[in-house]
């Protein structure tokens, strides 16, 4: 039987879905995928791509605390933009928030997002 444990945080947007924050199988997290909501009023951040890709970070923290780890302990991430012009806008913001030896990432483009926002980022994390 899997030892599987649900990660919920209200530091982060509740899940508007059938799904969970993330999931933790042993020392394994599943992180969901984080839009830019703010988790209080869950809507969406002003301010253009830079704050929502920051909100999102943001949300992503929030989740990996709440599992025990750190947005360091990412080993996977995937990004997902509706424009892939701002990829540049992406490693400037993400290179405040991870060092050396970065997570594994993919950066994808696609034609909508939840909500309209721009970007949204799921991961997985080891602790």
């Amino acid at each position: 039987m899997i030892n599987k444990a649900v990660i919920s945080t209200e530091k982060a947007p509740a899940a508007i879905g059938t799904y969970s924050q993330a999931i933790k199988v042993t020392n394994t997290v599943y992180l969901s995928g984080q839009i830019p909501l703010d988790p209080e009023t869950m809507t969406v951040v002003e301010g253009g791509i830079d704050a929502e890709i920051e909100q999102v970070f943001t949300n992503l923290t929030a989740v990996c605390e709440a599992a025990g780890g750190e947005l360091k302990d990412i080993v996977k991430l995937n990004i997902f933009l509706t424009d892939l012009s701002n990829f540049a806008t992406v490693n400037e913001i993400m290179a405040r928030y991870f060092s050396e030896p970065y997570p594994a990432r993919a950066a994808i483009g696609v034609k909508e997002l939840p909500k309209g926002v721009g970007v949204e980022m799921d991961g997985i994390m080891v602790i």
